[in-house]
């Protein structure tokens, strides 16, 4: 395969899927996503208050949580929604999605290439860890979710 079709396909798709995610954020605005967090909070675990704050907080950083947020799993999806909620022109939005998909993409496509037929012992390391992120991760969800206090602001 050659590495710079590959590093474009990655990118191309990476972003495509972002769409549905911006569209959503700006088609509910700030007031509907606080009002599924008000009616969905537990299992969203956020309360409208954490809307407001990370909509104000989008407002001061927004194109750099762009632009960083594609380089953090999870992140790089849902970054997409608050860019859509505070209205980000659609363009900004893509050229800051792309830099960072770009770099996230490389990196991915990079490391793959360097370890070619030597990933099969680097997985030996990796999958263990990754099964124990998501372990943790699902765990953590679920004490939120136990723990989760509902809140009227």
């Amino acid at each position: 395969m050659n590495i710079l079709i590959v590093i474009g396909a990655g990118t191309i798709g990476s972003l495509i899927g972002t769409l549905p995610w911006y569209y959503l954020g700006r088609r509910l605005g700030h007031d509907g996503v606080r009002r599924l967090a008000e009616r969905h909070g537990r299992w969203l675990t956020m309360h409208p208050s954490d809307v407001d704050a990370a909509t104000d907080r989008f407002k001061r950083h927004g194109t750099s949580s762009v632009l960083v947020g594609r380089l953090i799993p999870t992140v790089r999806t849902l970054i997409s929604v608050p860019a859509g909620v505070a209205r980000m022109p659609l363009g900004t939005f893509l050229i800051f999605s792309t830099i960072g998909t770009l770099a996230w993409t490389a990196a991915l496509a990079l490391a793959g290439y360097l370890l070619g037929q030597a990933y099969s012992v680097v997985s030996d390391y990796v999958d263990p860890i990754s099964t124990a992120v998501l372990v943790i991760l699902v765990a953590a969800y679920i004490y939120r979710v136990w723990t989760f206090e509902e809140v009227r602001d």
